[in-house]
């Protein structure tokens, strides 16, 4: 498939609320592998479908758990509980991060890939995962839960 350029904050699309997806195209599953694509060359561990400048109600998500990535379509919380604060940070901020309260357990509706609804639970990296994401369906970015602000994420050091 390919890689799509990432939007970044400043870009008006990551502030708009994106649209259902009423059906499964080939134009919407090439989109959403291009999204995994896209993610797994930023070495992130999501991605929502305004990120690459499309308004369409679409997350991918691999925390990398072993479990392979979800492909969420039209995703909506059903379900939260408990709390958890950490860093957070994300591919459309590039170079920085923040401290954000997030649930601690999730509870997601949507649509896999072939159009079927489907639930998925989420504690801790997963749930702050799926709140991340499902946000940016909705045109929020975590930079504006930041509890202290953004923070310059250190350098990566080669090995």
């Amino acid at each position: 498939m390919a890689i799509r350029e990432v939007r970044e904050m400043g870009d008006d699309i990551l502030t708009k609320p994106c649209k259902p997806v009423p059906k499964m195209t080939l134009r919407t599953r090439i989109l959403i592998h291009d999204m995994l694509d896209t993610m797994y060359e930023k070495a992130g561990v999501g991605l929502a479908a305004p990120q690459v400048g499309i308004l369409k109600q679409i997350v991918v998500i691999d925390i990398g758990d072993g479990e392979g990535p979800l492909v969420l379509i039209n995703p909506e919380v059903i379900e939260a509980s408990g709390s958890q604060t950490g860093e957070e940070a994300c591919i459309s901020v590039p170079g920085k991060y923040g401290i954000v309260t997030r649930p601690n357990y999730v509870r997601v509706r949507a649509c896999n890939e072939d159009m079927e609804e489907v639930e998925i639970e989420g504690e801790e990296l997963l749930a702050r995962a799926l709140c991340h994401e499902i946000d940016h369906l909705s045109g929020k970015l975590y930079v504006y839960k930041t509890e202290d602000g953004l923070h310059d994420a250190a350098p990566e050091e080669d090995e």
